[in-house]
């Protein structure tokens, strides 16, 4: 009788240990169902993944008001509003003023350039070891080659940015619907998609539990870290009057959703608009040390409290989250970059070990 091939028997062996449990093969078969519709589908179900994380977070509201003994319907009704009208500010109120400091900034780019090129001939005039062979001039010609590369760059991101308006515009007027929609019969639309997943969802039921509660915190936490940390940081670049404060400010409330990378990036601009504007000054050093300490009550006072259970991960696996779901998903990847993290590790903790590892472990310590 011809012996197996020990490669075919490791696999076998592999695959009996893996997914003989019936809840196993079926949390491998929805997680690969999730995978190919978001691979597939990613980019046409934008507004629909866009519309479930506002209606996670209203989801929550809803939920409040239905503790302080309001009906749902009455409930729903009230947090809607709330949402339209926070549209509404944003449209009406939050855009114009981004766009008018963006543009703004744009347009003193060349007052930039010349004070640049005198605080350049002046380090070389006073310290002409900082540049070395270096001139200024010659230095100065390199700068004006980055700036029309960065004019051409504006040029053709303006002209790019014609389709993404139109479906900013698009998300505005189709999210509101999809919104509402998802909260209302939330129950009935969560017992349709479980029809076509398969039968046998114990496992599955396992993990989306553990995981549903922890990516609700993470969402809700998210949004309130943005506008602590943004309205925090807009107070206090006004008060000390930086040039472009709500803009910033945006930026280092927005700054948030990539961990650890987003503070890193973010302060570039900070440091760049800051020094253009005081030089090597107090002003500039006060700046600094005002986002330094932002930036330091964020990441050691305000996650720990808003992220206390989700953030149960090592930094390493956070910053590799990040780069890895971002790079195949974009944008969604990063925000949803800590979540999925939480998957991966409530699927490995949930997932059923044979008896003989289970055995190994109980060894008994010699």
């Amino acid at each position: 009788m011809p012996t197996k091939n020990p490669i075919l028997q490791a696999i076998s062996a592999w695959f009996q240990r893996n997914f003989s449990d019936p809840g196993a093969l079926g949390l491998f078969f929805t997680l690969v169902l999730f995978i190919l519709v978001i691979e597939f589908f990613g980019n046409l179900l934008g507004p629909i993944l866009f519309s479930i994380v506002i209606a996670y977070l209203l989801d929550a509201v809803v939920q409040m008001f239905e503790r302080w003994h309001f009906p749902r319907l009455l409930a729903l009704i009230i947090t809607y509003c709330l949402f339209i009208a926070v549209i509404v500010f944003i449209l009406f109120a939050l855009l114009p003023l981004l766009w008018r400091q963006l543009f703004s900034l744009v347009n003193e780019l060349p007052i930039a350039f010349n004070n640049s090129h005198a605080w350049l001939i002046a380090v070389s005039n006073k310290y002409p070891a900082v540049l070395g062979n270096l001139s200024a001039e010659h230095a100065t010609d390199l700068f004006k080659q980055d700036i029309a590369n960065v004019g051409r760059m504006l040029l053709t991101f303006s002209l790019a940015t014609i389709p993404s308006i139109i479906t900013i515009v698009l998300y505005f007027v189709l999210v509101p619907l999809i919104v509402f929609f998802f909260i209302r019969d939330k129950a009935k639309i969560i017992h349709w998609c479980t029809r076509y997943l398969p039968s046998n969802q114990s496992l599955s039921k396992k993990v989306w539990s553990e995981v549903n509660k922890q990516i609700g915190q993470y969402m809700r936490g998210r949004a309130i870290e943005i506008v602590i940390v943004g309205t925090a940081t807009i107070i206090s670049f006004y008060l000390l009057g930086l040039e472009y404060a709500f803009l910033l400010g945006a930026l280092v409330g927005l700054s948030v959703l990539i961990p650890y990378v987003g503070a890193v990036l973010v302060t570039i601009p900070v440091f760049i608009v800051g020094l253009l504007q005081w030089g090597w000054s107090m002003h500039f050093t006060y700046l600094m040390i005002i986002y330094v300490v932002i930036i330091s009550l964020d990441a050691n006072v305000l996650v720990p409290i808003l992220f206390s259970e989700v953030m149960d991960l090592h930094p390493v696996t956070i910053i590799l989250s990040v780069l890895v779901f971002g790079g195949i998903w974009g944008f969604w990847g990063i925000f949803f970059a800590i979540p999925l993290a939480t998957v991966v590790k409530a699927v490995l903790y949930a997932w059923p070990r044979s008896n003989t590892v289970g055995a190994i472990h109980e060894l008994p310590e010699k």
